[in-house]
């Protein structure tokens, strides 16, 4: 009963919002956005408390802004998969790396593959893809690895499903730490390019001191990112999706071509993975196979499930709890482990639909309530 009350507060919470005067709604989301813009320069306390560099071992607060923003656009990505589509996808750093690979690759000097360009063309040794065309490269190549996993998988459903994506996630890591012609192999390939901009201070726009700038580069794609999402959901091919997630076999009767729409999801998903590999890649200006364990791909989906599958203010809620506090409390590293997990479990638990349920999904309990109330009085 506790569960279908908070998800009933969450349900009257949206409406209230749903219900409010348009202008009300615009000025909350700029003052959000405001705000968001700020937060590398917020020292006042007690605000500034939140900062992750209040101590000498603490990391850049900045840095850590940037690196919360890259993985919120993961988990919306994620979300696309396993909170509309209903798709398990545990191989979802996959993505993440074939972003990351995909500027090292072409925008690097010190690339292999710019190098056999640079031979065979007869190019300058400073010759390399410029960041702006390794931006579509990177969505194209996720995007293609998506269809290509998504063509003969994505007729399994379940743990069947599950297992291949895993698999996945191995395959492209352990390809490109051993592909050393192509790759560099384990030691990596650096020199990754980064975004154009004036130079300042001799130093170019972006840069790995002012990490700031990332930060908000990032924010702005969130932004754009979580606008496309939220008109994707409530788009026909959303309302696809949530008939292939409630009841498949239901969907199919009714018309709706479950593999075309799985593998839409797939495909969307896959590319704003990509996007997000591409600007960690860009950002550390180093790409490397360890930077994309296994264990990533399974705390990606964890802030989907944590933060509410299937309500996209849920999932940005879920990544950013995951990314912030292990880095705000950095002197409990040792615990780290025992902490997420006993965390898992406690949500799990108390609130199994996330913190920040769907509302689709609460009006969906309150309906079941309501017939099992039916049903009883009828007994």
């Amino acid at each position: 009963m506790s569960q279908i009350s908070d998800s009933l507060r969450g349900l009257q919470i949206g409406n209230r919002w749903d219900r409010a005067p348009k202008w009300v709604r615009t000025v909350g989301l700029l003052l959000v956005i405001a705000f968001a813009f700020y937060l590398p320069f917020l020292n006042i306390l007690p605000f500034a408390y939140i900062r992750t560099d209040l101590n000498p071992t603490g990391s850049d607060w900045s840095s850590v802004l940037f690196l919360i923003v890259v993985y919120m656009i993961v988990a919306v990505g994620l979300n696309v998969v396993i909170g509309f589509a209903g798709l398990l996808d545990l191989g979802y750093v996959g993505f993440y790396a074939l972003g990351a690979y995909s500027v090292a690759l072409f925008g690097s000097p010190s690339s292999p593959v710019v190098e056999s360009l640079q031979s065979r063309f007869g190019l300058s040794d400073e010759w390399a893809v410029p960041f702006v065309m390794c931006i579509p490269i990177a969505i194209a190549m996720s995007l293609t690895a998506g269809v290509i996993l998504g063509a003969p998988t994505l007729r399994l459903r379940g743990d069947y499903l599950a297992i291949v994506t895993l698999g996945f996630g191995e395959i492209i890591r352990i390809t490109a730490r051993n592909l050393d012609p192509i790759t560099g192999g384990a030691a990596g390939i650096t020199q990754v390019p980064v975004p154009p901009g004036p130079e300042i201070d001799g130093r170019s726009f972006f840069n790995t001191i002012d990490a700031e700038r990332w930060y908000w580069l990032a924010l702005v794609i969130l932004i754009i990112i979580v606008w496309l999402a939220s008109r994707l959901e409530h788009s026909r091919v959303g309302r696809a999706w949530l008939a292939i997630r409630e009841d498949e076999d239901a969907a199919a009767v009714m018309g709706v071509a479950g593999f075309k729409f799985k593998l839409w999801a797939f495909a969307i998903g896959a590319s704003v993975g990509g996007l997000a590999g591409l600007l960690f890649g860009s950002k550390q200006q180093y790409v490397e196979p360890n930077a994309f364990m296994l264990n990533l791909s399974f705390l990606f989906v964890a802030m989907v499930v944590i933060g509410g599958s299937g309500n996209i203010v849920g999932v940005l809620v879920g990544a950013f709890l995951l990314t912030y506090l292990p880095e705000r409390f950095r002197e409990l590293q040792e615990w780290r482990p025992f902490a997420f997990g006993l965390a898992l479990v406690l949500v799990m638990v108390l609130r199994p639909q996330g913190l920040v349920p769907s509302r689709r999904r609460a009006a969906e309990i309150e309906d079941r309530r309501h017939e099992a109330e039916e049903a009883a009085a009828d007994a």
